[in-house]
């Protein structure tokens, strides 16, 4: 195997040990020498590919986010018009669920471990603006064609990004109450609904 294969192997496996030992044992409980241990890898290895901890959990981060991003351009693609193409973003809140329940409470432990850190908060706080600026310029688009209603983009943006979070949390926290899977897609085109020109139930994808 070439030496960059070897090295890109490697990588990986530091990655998913990782991913592993986070969602099984917490941020803070899992040192290098278990993610080394699991990934069957050196320490020397390990600073490697990943200067710090802290560095491979961002690593991890941007891996899931560069996932999310190819599932909204998918979707996004398949849409006619921007109301379309939000209805079946929805469905990416039932994904969400189903992996945060694994994942999501790493997150949150990482996100107070950062929040001492100004370097690694920035790191950590710039896909919500990403993603705020992401659908602020599909709000505008999606008023521009006239499949939704003529408002603030950023301000529309603000309370998406804000719905998806708390529908994720609330799922996470409450998971017995509601059929989060089901409700929490349904809300999010509940919002959607009111922001198009063509009013249409939370179940139908298609403006009328």
């Amino acid at each position: 195997m070439p030496k960059h294969e070897r090295a890109e192997e490697t990588r990986r496996r530091i990655l998913e040990a990782a991913r592993e030992a986070f969602a099984s044992q917490g941020y803070q409980a899992t040192g290098v020498a278990e993610i080394c241990q699991r990934a069957g890898v050196t320490k020397g290895a390990f600073f490697y590919h990943f200067p710090t901890k802290q560095a491979l959990f961002l690593a991890l981060l941007e891996e899931w986010l560069t996932q999310l991003d190819r599932y909204l351009q998918a979707e996004r693609a398949r849409g006619s018009t921007v109301a379309q193409s939000l209805y079946a973003m929805a469905d990416m809140l039932r994904l969400g669920l189903t992996q945060g329940r694994d994942y999501l409470p790493m997150f949150l432990e990482f996100w107070l471990q950062a929040a001492r850190d100004p370097a690694v908060w920035q790191a950590t706080i710039e896909p919500y603006r990403r993603y705020r600026t992401y659908f602020t310029d599909l709000y505008r688009q999606g008023m521009t064609e006239g499949s939704l209603r003529d408002s603030d983009p950023a301000l529309m943006a603000l309370v998406t990004v804000s719905l998806a979070l708390g529908l994720l949390l609330q799922g996470l926290m409450d998971s017995e109450s509601v059929a989060w899977e089901e409700a929490a897609p349904a809300a999010f085109r509940w919002m959607l609904s009111l922001m198009q020109t063509f009013p249409s139930t939370p179940s139908d994808p298609t403006p009328r």
